[in-house]
């Protein structure tokens, strides 16, 4: 199941939006591609727990996406931020 995003407003200056799309320069396409794709590797996070999910995008770029848990049903997220990382090493390649 596609999953909701919540997304805070526009002009929130402590808000998702602000962080992720204006300091980060992700889009919020570019989010709901990584953590709508179940092919996608999640994992707690190191520092706080939350789930991340890594995944590349439609343009090519691999971002990790971090985000709350809300709601099972209907599957509702909230993303609290979300980046570029370097890709994951092909097998085989050393």
């Amino acid at each position: 199941m596609e999953p909701i995003l919540i997304w805070d407003l526009e002009d929130d200056p402590d808000g998702n939006y602000v962080h992720i799309v204006v300091e980060h320069g992700v889009s919020q396409d570019e989010v709901w591609e990584v953590v709508s794709n179940p092919q996608n590797d999640t994992v707690p996070s190191d520092s706080s727990g939350r789930p991340c999910t890594f995944g590349y995008t439609s343009s090519g770029r691999y971002l990790v996406v971090v985000w709350e848990h809300v709601e099972d049903d209907p599957r509702t997220i909230k993303p609290v931020t979300a980046y570029d990382v370097p890709p994951p090493r092909s097998r085989g390649r050393r």
